[in-house]
């Protein structure tokens, strides 16, 4: 049920057997991002439970989920982008049924994260999974 986007990633994590290597990746894939206005930076955006400060907004457009995001931390950052690829432009309805947990152990994440990073991981999947139900 993986977006086109999200496939992408994985395939190219594939290639790359170095766990330096796929930090590297996550960390371009944030860098590419395009940085969050600074009037967004708002508790109503804020992620709680991250270790970094992190903003998610939503964009939910004729019943299709979407959000730009932020971190002050470069791999968070990368994080943010992983999961747009995984989420972004999926029906509302369809958003629950991704198994984020299973889609993002593809990329082995689940083991190469520490508890914090792992932590806030899920709490931004929370926002998001919360924001496309309530929208739904």
């Amino acid at each position: 049920m993986a977006t086109e986007a999200f496939e992408e990633i994985a395939e190219t994590f594939e290639f790359l057997d170095d766990w330096e290597d796929r930090y590297r990746h996550v960390i371009d894939l944030g860098k590419a991002m395009e940085p969050l206005d600074d009037g967004l930076k708002t508790p109503t955006f804020k992620v709680e439970g991250c270790a970094s400060q992190v903003w998610l907004v939503p964009q939910i457009e004729g019943g299709i989920f979407d959000f730009k995001g932020e971190s002050d931390a470069m791999i968070v950052r990368g994080l943010i982008a992983v999961l747009h690829a995984l989420y972004a432009g999926v029906p509302v309805r369809d958003l629950a049924a991704i198994d984020a947990k299973a889609e993002l152990g593809r990329l082995g994440l689940n083991d190469h994260l520490s508890a914090q990073r792992s932590n806030g991981l899920r709490a931004m999947v929370e926002r998001i999974r919360a924001t496309a139900a309530a929208a739904a």
